[in-house]
């Protein structure tokens, strides 16, 4: 394999001073509020106490089989929080929790608690259906997470451990199980802890499950054999629900469970990156165009059936009884926003916007303390967010994601600085060696005028390149007040000169597009969504309460206050259009 370094590297999160009046509002709350109140939920469920191992046969509540996923999770979460805001209580509430799971860890290095107490003879015996190389893969990411916030290594150290317990019971080599896991997330996981400690055998091992998933003789058979059960009784009928029905190189449709399908599918690109795989490269290609161009939500949800949780036919994709689970959406970002690092196309800077606009943040309240699961398009009343999940996946998942969204506004590469979102707040940038700021200021998503002040250390030539987003019909910039003809390819404006202190670079673009042409659909439903800068219109606005939201200025902004704040239209106020419903960014109560 030929080497091919990704030409874009994300600016952390750390790096990034989020200020504007979405996202601020929302970090904060997802800070003081969802962290502390996950944190509760799990102490309350047992999923806290599951790591003392006190669980005895008999007794009530048995730790499951992925409940140390969701305390994985909320140590990443409250990790990625501590980073931006530092606080000694919760510093000191995760030391004690790490100190738990340390304990919890077995001599030879295996970590789960479901399998220690509740089936301690069984390990590694269903891959399958069971969850332990999943809820290591999360362990993992925590233990990440909290290195790279704090420098502690207590929960580093016990993951090093488990994750050299797995190579040396996974793999093709004399003695070992040629096993992977049913529910991806391991693969991506290893290949951050390979970044962090520069060990390449974690590195070769998330590729060796990624290359053996799908091979023949099918390893999920040989393991039922194993157990007893005849293959045939596997209830989800076929192997396409764990996307190991073929040689990953081999997929060219996205099939089976969502989420899983998005943490598979973010590992390949991880792997691209690292080894410049042109087989990996071809089949997230084609499996990019199945799930963005044929299966996915104008909202950026995924996977509409609950019966699968995850993907059906082709523009199968029905509104009352659409699944689309948080997880899917926050997975859909994970997916895109490394395919954008890959080859700085804008199309994924598109996807990753719309979802995080509309199916990401629709899974948490606006008091960040109920959650969905399920994101249906359209509701008769019955479906409402939930304090709490038995699986639980989806709060902790929203949390880690919020805690870090900075990370998903900027990219630097040697000569070049980018910007995918606009979100107002400062990006500390290094180019070329040098330190450069750049400063947005901007009202987005409700306007679409953004100003950003380039702030290198010294005057430096590099090329600014600015994202134009799908939905924006006609877009202008200006440098310093004088206007600038937009160079642009493959979806970014591109200014290339010298900076200096204080030059400013405005952009402004039409928000509202036109209605797009309906794609083919498997159940017709006569509705064609006009969208507002990131997201779709929500429909069942009065033309009298859009008339009183226009006024005599014609503004469209919500004045009334019973739209939270939200734009109408003017052609409702005008003629009562309603417009298909959606529920999207604008509902957001």
């Amino acid at each position: 394999m030929i080497a091919a370094p990704a030409p874009l590297t994300p600016v952390p999160f750390t790096h990034v001073t989020v200020s504007d009046a979405f996202w601020a509002p929302r970090i904060e709350t997802n800070r003081t509020v969802t962290i502390p109140a996950e944190y509760e939920m799990c102490e309350r469920t047992g999923r806290v106490a599951a790591f003392d191992l006190l669980w005895k046969p008999g007794d009530p509540n048995p730790p499951h089989v992925f409940w140390d996923s969701d305390m994985a999770k909320w140590i990443e979460a409250a990790s990625y929080s501590l980073s931006t805001h530092f606080d000694a209580s919760l510093d000191q509430l995760l030391d004690s929790v790490i100190a738990r799971i340390a304990r919890a860890q077995q001599p030879d290095g295996y970590l789960n608690t479901h399998y220690t107490t509740v089936e301690p003879g069984k390990r590694w015996t269903n891959l399958r259906d069971r969850h332990e190389l999943y809820c290591a893969g999360h362990l993992i990411e925590a233990a990440v997470a909290h290195y790279r916030a704090t420098g502690k290594r207590a929960l580093l150290d016990v993951l090093c451990r488990y994750a050299d317990h797995i190579d040396a019971t996974f793999g093709r080599e004399a003695g070992k199980r040629r096993g992977y896991c049913g529910h991806e997330e391991i693969e991506l996981a290893l290949v951050k802890l390979y970044h962090v400690t520069g060990e390449r055998r974690y590195l070769a091992l998330a590729q060796y499950f990624v290359d053996e998933r799908g091979q023949s003789p099918h390893y999920y058979d040989w393991e039922a054999h194993q157990r007893g059960d005849d293959p045939k009784d596997y209830w989800a009928k076929t192997y396409q629900y764990v996307q190991a029905h073929k040689p990953v190189r081999d997929q060219r449709e996205a099939v089976g469970h969502s989420v899983r399908a998005m943490y598979l599918y973010s590992a390949m690109a991880d792997l691209l990156r690292a080894t410049g795989d042109a087989g990996l490269q071809e089949a997230s290609e084609s499996l990019w165009h199945s799930v963005c161009a044929q299966q996915m939500y104008v909202t950026g949800g995924i996977g509409p059936a609950a019966a699968n949780e995850g993907f059906t036919a082709p523009y199968d994709l029905p509104d009352e009884t659409a699944y689309a689970e948080t997880c899917a959406a926050i997975g859909l970002v994970f997916w895109n926003h490394r395919l954008l690092q890959l080859s700085g196309d804008g199309r994924y800077a598109d996807v990753m916007e719309r979802a995080l606009y509309n199916g990401v943040i629709s899974g948490v309240s606006l008091d960040g303390r109920r959650f969905f699961y399920e994101n249906p398009l359209a509701s008769r009343g019955a479906h409402h967010r939930q304090d709490w999940f038995d699986c639980a996946c989806c709060p902790p998942n929203l949390a880690r994601l919020l805690a870090s969204i900075g990370g998903y506004v900027y990219s630097q590469s040697p000569r070049d600085a980018w910007v995918h979102l606009f979100v107002q707040g400062e990006g500390r940038l290094t180019v070329d060696g040098r330190d450069v700021s750049l400063w947005q200021t901007t009202r987005y998503p409700w306007d679409g005028a953004v100003r950003m002040e380039v702030q290198p250390a010294a005057p430096l030539t590099f090329t600014l390149h600015v994202r134009l987003p799908g939905w924006c019909e006609r877009a202008r910039m200006m440098v310093n007040q004088t206007p600038v003809r937009i160079e642009r390819s493959a979806g970014y404006a591109h200014i290339t000169r010298r900076w200096t202190r204080r030059l400013t670079a405005r952009a402004g673009g039409v928000l509202f597009r036109r209605r797009r042409p309906s794609p083919p659909a498997a159940r017709p439903d006569h509705t064609a969504p006009r969208h507002r800068a990131p997201s779709p219109l929500c429909a069942g606005v009065s033309r009298r309460l859009a008339r009183r939201c226009h006024g005599a200025e014609g503004t469209g902004v919500d004045r009334v206050g019973r739209l939270g704040g939200c734009v109408v239209p003017r052609q409702a106020a005008r003629d009562g259009t309603r417009f298909p419903h959606r529920r999207a960014l604008l509902r957001m109560g």
